[in-house]
């Protein structure tokens, strides 16, 4: 293993301009006019993959491609397989003019990389497929069969990975997915992701008057369809921060001793999440911390409220419509078709004869768990460990990444969370950056993580 070791340690320069090279592509997913940069930037990674001595494919879809790159195979031995996901397309870099230097002009300052994509995802991924390279030019043999999918849509929903994976699901048959799309809490502290909580979006609309009436001449004869979504939107929370939903909390997994006694180990402490959030004082569901409360529990929230006049000045009327933008937040054992129905029935229920009701439901995700002592997660702990050089720690995450479910449902496999992003990094804002000592810790990380794999 030394000797990958210090393949990677001694082509640290020439690995940086290659990814340099990878962040020039302004591969926005979002925008149109982007779409030849996309067609380009898989172009480049494929490529670059083939360079190595990866059998490559470029796998045109409804959208943008999709790459796969295997290491060779052996027909004759059975070697456990591993996915390594990652995806080359990147947020819009607007508002272009807080960024200090150019989005598309890769800039080191330090032991940082700026531009558009460093850690989201190129950089992350980028680092697995150089731990690969590192087996395949010293002649090392790979203890596991792997496949990258690197794919160009992640920033835009993944439309097209779905059906791919059904229709691949032969070449896909694999132990696990390994993602490094996520973050760790910092250098000192590594992180195995275990689990994310799912969402289930909503939007609450009242109509109250068939237009909008002067409130002199008629306030007090009809309801005001904004008071009456507040005081709707009022009941859905109690003074001690649950969720006053009927049902919400009966499917909710309780978080075990040895869960908490984890997430306490993570950095920081409640003044210093008070201050990075800029509150004058933090508020959540009574008796769990603000870690746990913002990763390990679920939650209501308004995303979003409009009604009546926004503009300028003063305009005297009783709106004719309000309306309420909602994501609930789930954690494991969560069903978010469940939830939805108990948040319809909810509304239904609260709304006064006064308005008409309409519910319509956005998007859905379901939560993800692996169990922190399975065999494969200690395995990927025990990487980290001899990577970063210090001990790692297991952590729960509050957003969604819904691919997660979809090798879990379509292809019937577990996903290793090995971020590499640091909470700094500037994900999805200006100044995106990625921590160089990260990407190289990622390096070793996955140089290590395959023979611990392949040892299960």
């Amino acid at each position: 293993m030394q000797l990958i070791l210090d393949y990677l340690a001694a082509h640290e320069a020439r690995f940086l301009r290659e990814l340099c090279d990878y962040l020039r592509f302004p591969s926005v997913s979002a925008q149109p006019q982007h779409k030849p940069d996309l067609e380009r930037c898989a172009s480049w990674i494929a490529n670059h993959a083939r360079s190595l001595g990866l059998e490559v494919e470029v796998c045109p879809t409804n959208g943008n491609p999709i790459v796969l790159a295997r290491t060779p195979r052996r027909p004759s031995t059975r070697r456990p397989h591993y996915v390594v996901y990652g995806h080359y397309d990147v947020q819009p870099p607007e508002p272009l003019e807080l960024w200090t230097s150019p989005p598309f002009e890769p800039r080191i300052e330090g032991r940082s990389l700026f531009a558009r994509g460093s850690c989201d995802n190129k950089g992350q991924h980028f680092a697995h497929l150089k731990a690969v390279e590192a087996f395949l030019k010293t002649g090392t043999e790979l203890p596991c069969d792997i496949t990258f999918l690197i794919e160009g849509e992640e920033e835009i929903g993944c439309e097209n990975l779905a059906p791919f994976l059904r229709a691949r699901k032969k070449d896909l048959r694999c132990e696990a997915f390994v993602i490094s799309d996520n973050g760790l809490p910092s250098k000192r502290h590594p992180a195995l992701t275990y689990a994310l909580r799912g969402i289930f979006a909503v939007e609450i609309r009242l109509d109250g008057p068939k237009r909008d009436l002067h409130s002199g001449l008629f306030g007090g004869a009809v309801d005001n369809p904004a008071m009456a979504l507040a005081q709707m939107l009022a009941s859905l929370r109690d003074r001690r921060g649950r969720v006053n939903i009927p049902g919400f909390y009966d499917a909710v997994a309780p978080l075990s001793k040895y869960e908490r006694a984890m997430l306490k180990k993570l950095p920081g402490n409640e003044e210093s999440f008070r201050k990075l959030v800029g509150a004058p004082a933090l508020f959540g569901e009574a008796g769990f911390t603000s870690t746990e409360r913002r990763t390990a529990r679920p939650t209501c929230e308004i995303n979003g409220l409009t009604s009546g006049y926004q503009g300028a000045g003063s305009k005297t009327i009783v709106p004719a419509w309000a309306r309420a933008k909602l994501t609930f937040r789930l954690v494991p054992n969560m069903d978010p078709h469940q939830v939805q129905r108990l948040v319809v029935a909810h509304f239904k229920k609260l709304c006064p004869p006064s308005c008409k009701l309409t519910v319509e439901a956005g998007h859905a995700g379901q939560p993800y768990l692996v169990q922190p002592d399975s065999p494969r997660a200690q395995a990927a702990l025990r990487a980290l460990r001899g990577a970063f050089g210090c001990e790692p720690v297991l952590m729960r995450e509050g957003g969604s990444i819904p691919i997660v479910n979809d090798f879990k449902r379509i292809l019937g496999v577990e996903t290793l969370l090995l971020g590499l992003s640091l909470p700094d990094d500037n994900a999805h804002s200006p100044n995106e950056k990625f921590d160089l000592d990260c990407f190289c810790a990622g390096m070793r990380m996955s140089a290590l993580l395959w023979p611990e794999l392949a040892k299960l």
